[in-house]
């Protein structure tokens, strides 16, 4: 497993597209916009949400947002765009219509929020409400990590969940709520179908979005200084990804 860093940058999108068709899936916080310390406290540029779209028709239509946001709270930063997007890690896919792509899934049961809402209440933790899991932030209190990921463990297994942990969150999900699992149903659609699909991601949640690329005949992209064992290349932050992208 490398860090990022270490690996080299990746050509020019340009040139990329001028090889053949191209897919690329976008993760949101530190990869589009900056981690904020919670997750309403990010700052969206405005012409974001143009700029993607801009992006899209570039790419005939082959741009999907993958977030561990819930789809809801990824509209309220970006607005309703027409892009295909996953939200709660994958699990909630949506087409640029709107319409869904799979199944929707279920929330979590009221009994297991409660548990969470107490442990976070109790330790001057934050706890996000998300339509499909429920994510516990301890950025502001990181010695907490280790405490957090145990109790979300624990939680788990009682209520047959997955804990799917990121920079400073600990998040209960619903099994198999991953973004490789959004990148391969995507890649089953059109116009995705039979393009070169690239992952571009800061966190460990984005391990499987690169691995379902590579699967699928592309690569992945790490962004920022964290260890990766699925990237082949790297961008070094937010400012970088928009440099690539041209956005």
């Amino acid at each position: 497993m490398e860090k990022a860093r270490s690996l080299p940058c990746p050509p020019p999108l340009a040139d990329l597209l001028g090889e053949g068709p191209v897919s690329l899936f976008l993760d949101f916080d530190g990869t589009l916009v900056g981690i904020a310390a919670e997750p309403g406290a990010i700052d969206v540029p405005a012409k974001l949400p143009d700029a993607l779209l801009s992006l899209r028709d570039r790419l005939g239509g082959r741009l999907a947002l993958i977030t561990g946001r819930a789809l809801d709270d990824l509209a309220s930063h970006l607005g309703e765009v027409p892009l295909c997007r996953a939200g709660s890690h994958g699990a909630s896919r949506l087409l640029p219509d709107g319409s869904r792509l799979g199944d929707e899934p279920s929330a979590l049961t009221d009994e297991c929020v409660a548990e969470m809402r107490s442990y976070a209440d109790l330790h001057d933790l934050y706890y996000e409400t998300k339509a499909h899991g429920g994510a516990l932030h301890f950025r502001a209190r990181p010695e907490r990590q280790d405490d957090t990921l145990s109790f979300a463990r624990g939680l788990a297994e009682r209520y047959e969940l997955e804990v799917t942990s990121g920079k400073g969150v600990a998040e209960l999900v619903r099994p198999g709520a991953n973004k490789g699992g959004a990148v391969k149903a995507f890649m089953e659609q059109a116009p995705f179908a039979g393009s070169v699909p690239i992952f571009v991601g800061d966190d460990t949640t984005d391990e499987d979005g690169m691995e379902a690329a590579i699967e699928c005949g592309g690569f992945g992209i790490a962004v920022g200084e964290r260890k990766s064992k699925a990237a082949r290349y790297h961008l070094k932050d937010v400012a970088a990804v928009h440099n690539w992208l041209d956005i």
